[in-house]
C-alpha cells in the first residue's frame, strides 16, 4: 500500500469501505456522500458508487487503514447525548469510552435523560446489521413511572402506531408497585426515536426513570454507571448469529 488513502481489493461499495474503515455506521456513510463530504480520486462520490485501488477522502482526509474490529458494552449514565461530539458542548457517551484504544461509535441511541446498556464498535457492517429493522433486536427497558399504572402494560401493549408511523407491538408488565410509582419491564423490536418515551406519553403516564437493560442477548448485569467493558467472544457471536 503506498498511501494510507489508498485500498487496493476487490470494488466495494464505497459506504462500505468507509464503514469498514471504523468512520461510522454505513447509513451515516451514505449521508456523508449525499453531502458531497466524500471524493474518489478528487472526484465528488455518488451513492452506489464503488472503489478499488483509488484514494477515497472524507472531508479531505483519506481514509484510514482497516482497524481491528473493538465491540464494547458502555452503562451510558443519565445526562450524557449518544453522539460523538456536541456542537452544545454536552457531555457525550463516547467520552466515556475514549480510553478503549480505538475511535468506536454507537449501535442505535439512547436519549440524554435515559441511561443503561449501550454498545459500540468500530464495525460498521455489524452495526447496520444489529439496526437493521428486519432483525428485530428485542430492547428490553426497564421503566419508573409515577402514578396509577393500572391497565398501563395491556394499554403499552395494544399501541401499533405513534404519530401516525406503525411500530410492531411491545411487550410490557409490571415489576412493582410503592409509593406513588411503579416500575415496569418493557421491550421492544424496534429503535424508533424516543419509542418507550413516546409509548408511556401517549398512555399518560410520565417516565421518572428509563433504563436499558438487555439488548438482543446481551444482559447490562452488574455493569456500574458510566464503565464500560468489552464484549466476549461468546457475546460477539451470539449478536452475529442474530
Amino acid at each position: 500500500m503506498d498511501t494510507v488513502g489508498e485500498w487496493r481489493r476487490m470494488k466495494e461499495r464505497l459506504q462500505k469501505l468507509i464503514a469498514s474503515a471504523g468512520l461510522c455506521a454505513r447509513r451515516t456513510a451514505e449521508e456523508w456522500i449525499a453531502a458531497g463530504r466524500v471524493r474518489v480520486n478528487g472526484e465528488v462520490a455518488v451513492i452506489g458508487g464503488r472503489a478499488e485501488t483509488d484514494t477515497v477522502t472524507v472531508d479531505g482526509r483519506p481514509l484510514p487503514q482497516t482497524a481491528a474490529p473493538v465491540y464494547l458494552m458502555l452503562n451510558k449514565p443519565r445526562g450524557y447525548v449518544t453522539t460523538l461530539s456536541d456542537e452544545c458542548g454536552r457531555q457525550t457517551a463516547a467520552e466515556l469510552v475514549a480510553g478503549c484504544g480505538a475511535r468506536v461509535y454507537p449501535v442505535g441511541r439512547l436519549d440524554r435523560d435515559s441511561e443503561g446498556l449501550l454498545l459500540f464498535t468500530n464495525d460498521g457492517d455489524f452495526a447496520q446489521r444489529l439496526l437493521h429493522p428486519r432483525h428485530q433486536v428485542d430492547k428490553v427497558y426497564l421503566v419508573t413511572v409515577r402514578g396509577d399504572i393500572r391497565g398501563a402494560a395491556e394499554r403499552l401493549m395494544a399501541i401499533t402506531e405513534l404519530d401516525g408511523e406503525p411500530i410492531a407491538p411491545a411487550q410490557a408488565e409490571e415489576v412493582s408497585r410503592s409509593g406513588g410509582q411503579a416500575l415496569l419491564r418493557v421491550t421492544i423490536h424496534q429503535g424508533k426515536n424516543r419509542q418507550v418515551r413516546r409509548m408511556f406519553d401517549s398512555v399518560g403516564h410520565k417516565v421518572l426513570l428509563l433504563r436499558r437493560v438487555r439488548f438482543g442477548p446481551l444482559e447490562l448485569g452488574d455493569l456500574r454507571r458510566g464503565e464500560w467493558r468489552e464484549l466476549s467472544a461468546e457475546e460477539i457471536a451470539r449478536l452475529k448469529a442474530l
